[in-house]
């Protein structure tokens, strides 16, 4: 039986790869990338030696989906074992892998075992550190960047959960101007660069996070994950 098995990478720091996942990726016959250059850094730094190939995005309308997801689908019926990695974390949570991982359970209703490597996690990671309630939370991914945007910092407003989200640099700002807005009482945690050299997590009300990214700019850049509770 073929297996087809989902890798988690590290989100910053090479060292947070689990042993397990640098033993699969050993084994594997073909390493499914989201990006073959930004996987190739991996591979190399734990000399893992196998050939890669960049996989469909969860945009079917992209050029040359059909064929790769008929590759894909004749090496495991050929019981190839395959693995799926993203840039960074776990494939299908916020990155792309989610839509290839349906079809591929959808064709194989039997003959294909789908197997979990679990690994480093942006949101874990800043809620453990966080200091904020974790016994009940939601994740929201990324925030819309219009349509239904003013809705989901209502429901972040009427929620009794601890909410967590990712935001870009380029938005971190206006979201926050939103949490000032529609939760001007509730307490932020934001986490910039998780794992990385310039990790850092900041707590206040939306407004005392504003004002902290407003006077230090160069704090507004790298990845954010957003915790409101």
């Amino acid at each position: 039986m073929a297996k087809f098995y989902i890798v988690a990478t590290p989100i910053g720091n090479m060292g947070d790869i689990t042993l397990r996942a640098i033993e699969t990726l050993k084994s594997v016959d073909l390493i499914l990338c989201e990006d073959t250059r930004e996987t190739k850094k991996i591979l190399d730094k734990y000399n893992i030696n196998k050939p890669t190939m960049s996989y469909p995005s969860d945009d079917y309308s992209r050029a040359g989906h059909a064929k790769k997801i008929d590759k894909i689908f004749e090496l495991l019926e050929q019981g190839k074992n395959l693995a799926l990695v993203s840039d960074a974390g776990t494939p299908g949570i916020s990155d792309p892998g989610a839509m290839l991982i349906n079809k591929i359970k959808t064709h194989f209703s039997h003959g294909v075992d789908v197997i979990p490597i679990p690994g480093p996690s942006a949101v874990i990671a800043a809620l453990s550190a966080s200091g904020l309630p974790t016994h009940e939370f939601t994740f929201l991914g990324f925030l819309p960047h219009k349509k239904g945007r003013e809705t989901l910092f209502k429901e972040i407003a009427e929620s009794e959960r601890t909410m967590v989200f990712y935001e870009s640099p380029h938005r971190i700002l206006k979201t926050l101007e939103s949490l000032v807005k529609f939760c001007p009482t509730k307490k932020v945690c934001i986490a910039r660069e998780l794992t990385k050299i310039y990790e850092e997590l900041k707590t206040g009300s939306p407004a005392e996070v504003l004002e902290y990214l407003n006077k230090n700019p160069e704090k507004q850049r790298g990845e954010f994950t957003v915790i409101v509770t």
